[in-house]
């Protein structure tokens, strides 16, 4: 089985060395909080993670989840640790006091999702959507909806789902076919199918709220005509207990390459009573609140699995004995040396450790600007805040699942024959990461919605908002001689970054199929100079670190080697990226279907 330890010390870097999230008195609540608090629930998340939830990872992977008479059972295990997960509270973390949270910031709570995502994907995604049907109703509910079932879905008493997508739709929600019909006294009947509803079903919890997407009868067409509503497993007595069964059901369950310990489901929903969450017609408006909190999510699972399959690999590689290194014996007392000796071995688990640590620091940053749009006492800093992690979204999700998809696959690769057998594990981890590529919004439609959005939409204003960042960093740091290597990576990716820019947004105008056919390596560009970013600042401070901190040397000083590879390694990528953009994109659309 494979192991993990949970990377703490590189969370304690995160939060309080690179972020200073303990020095943040401008936002709401973080007064409240200390490095050691953090540390302590940061403790007892990887001490559940590693004990409970992923000596079931495998055995949920192989027996998966069973329908047996129109209700879903999910594996051996899993009901008796979710229950331990509820009455522990690790679902309270970020979520509202007033409703029975904790109110801790996004930031620390980001990492609490790695940690849980990492080893054991499937169950962790039972709480995952759980909170994003929480952010929705906290959002956009009124306030019946709220004491309702907020402080259940908090607890975890009560978990939650998303159902977006219908066989004929897909990711195009215009054309959905569900539909809402008043029922008298706020009620609503929905009736309709939704599929590929993680979490759809279970034994672990006592009811489930659906945040379902349906039509109105007098809905206008398109997605201007969608509505949203709850819609209960269970429906609600007025004193809070639980009634007579909805009329709603899970009638499928999707047989997958991955993630098998959670309920993929098919959903009937026949005149099924739900409450409306927010406006008539609004709906989508309000699911994108659900939809970007998964998009975190979903961002967060592709770091968590990747690093548990670089642990992995770096264990094995240790281990495993095989040939002789080619500038001589390095293990003259074994048969063989470690494998760990070959270069190409190294290339892979060093381009994994580069990507992991760096998507850390930067998905610790999508968090934060998350805590200041919502807690900056400086309502323009909050918006601003706002505007960053709308524009990082796409990277989180796309790139971050992209690049961890790949990692993983490095990860197999180091086991050799033995990473294509179940009992290492790698194979799983590959299988069940997969789809993080593909759900909420399929990778090729991120880097759609961030060039065509978050990019054309505001003429660049967010990204040079961004960059005015980076040139900040670059000319804080000219001055340093040791921060040369770095400055010198991050200065060419940026620049390659804005050559890409400048081409799509002279060339979209006349031929608006270019924005799809460049935006793809256009997400892998900006990703990457997320990163370079991220690796700069990390080298900065770890350089200063190091003219005081004489007890950690061996920590610092391999941050500024997994830095100097970053920039040696990751960051030249950009500018075949940024040439495939130039010299591609007009071919591709040009293109006739005979061509293909």
């Amino acid at each position: 089985m494979p192991t993990y330890q949970a990377p703490l010390r590189d969370y304690q870097f995160v939060l309080n060395e690179l972020l200073n999230i303990y020095e943040r008195s401008e936002l709401q609540g973080f007064d409240e909080i200390d490095a050691e608090l953090a540390d302590a629930i940061l403790q007892g998340v990887a001490d559940f993670s590693t004990e409970i939830m992923l000596p079931l990872n495998g055995s949920g992977d192989v027996e998966g989840c069973k329908l047996v008479d129109g209700n879903v059972i999910a594996p051996k295990g899993f009901k008796e640790a979710y229950q331990q997960y509820v009455d522990n509270g690790w679902g309270t973390l970020t979520c509202d006091p007033e409703y029975g949270g904790q109110g801790l910031p996004e930031a620390i709570g980001v990492f609490a999702t790695e940690m849980k995502t990492a080893t054991n994907m499937a169950f962790a995604m039972y709480p995952g959507l759980t909170h994003g049907a929480y952010a929705v109703i906290h959002a956009h509910g009124s306030d019946a909806l709220k004491q309702k079932y907020l402080e259940k879905l908090v607890t975890g008493e009560w978990t939650g789902t998303m159902n977006l997508t219908e066989s004929h739709a897909g990711t195009d929600l215009a054309l959905l076919r569900t539909k809402a019909v008043e029922a008298g006294e706020g009620q609503y009947a929905i009736s309709g199918e939704k599929i590929f509803i993680s979490s759809g079903d279970h034994d672990l919890a006592e009811n489930i709220a659906h945040l379902v997407l349906a039509r109105l009868p007098d809905a206008p067409a398109g997605v201007k005509g969608i509505s949203l509503f709850v819609v209960p497993k269970y429906l609600i007595n007025e004193d809070g207990s639980l009634g007579d069964a909805n009329t709603l059901s899970a009638t499928g369950l999707e047989h997958k390459m991955g993630i098998h310990g959670n309920s993929t489901c098919v959903m009937n929903f026949d005149g099924a009573i739900g409450e409306l969450v927010g406006e008539p017609h609004q709906g989508l408006r309000a699911m994108f609140t659900m939809m970007n909190q998964a998009r975190l999510g979903v961002g967060v699972q592709g770091l968590g699995v990747s690093e548990i399959a670089y642990q992995n690999a770096l264990a094995y590689a240790k281990d495993r004995i095989q040939g002789r290194g080619l500038s001589g014996v390095k293990a003259p007392d074994m048969a063989a040396d470690p494998i760990l000796v070959h270069g190409d071995v190294r290339r892979m688990l060093m381009s994994q450790k580069a990507f992991n640590e760096g998507a850390r620091a930067m998905i610790g940053q999508q968090a934060l600007w998350l805590d200041e749009a919502e807690r900056h006492s400086d309502p323009e800093k909050a918006k601003m805040a706002n505007k960053l992690a709308a524009l990082f979204t796409p990277i989180v999700k796309g790139f971050v699942t992209d690049r961890g998809f790949n990692a993983c696959v490095d990860a197999q690769q180091v086991f050799g024959g033995h990473g294509y057998i179940h009992e290492w594990g790698m194979e799983q981890f590959v299988r069940d990461i997969r789809i993080s590529m593909l759900y909420e919004g399929t990778n090729g439609v991120q880097a759609l919605d961030l060039v065509g959005r978050k990019i054309l939409s505001d003429k660049a204003a967010t990204l040079m908002n961004w960059s005015a960042l980076v040139k900040q960093l670059i000319e804080e740091n000219m001055g340093n001689d040791s921060m040369k290597p770095y400055l010198a990576g991050l200065m060419d990716v940026s620049k390659d970054l804005e050559k890409a820019t400048q081409y799509i947004a002279m060339n979209a105008p006349k031929n608006p199929d270019v924005i799809g056919a460049a935006s793809m390596p256009y997400m892998q560009i900006l990703g990457i100079t997320a990163l370079a970013w991220m690796w700069t600042r990390t080298a900065s401070t770890a350089l200063a670190a190091l003219e005081t901190d004489t007890n950690d040397r061996e920590f610092y000083e391999g941050k500024l080697k997994t830095a100097q590879f970053y920039m040696g390694y990751w960051a030249v990528q950009t500018r075949s990226l940024r040439k495939q953009i130039e010299s591609s994109s007009e071919l591709l659309t040009e293109l006739g279907e005979a061509d293909f």
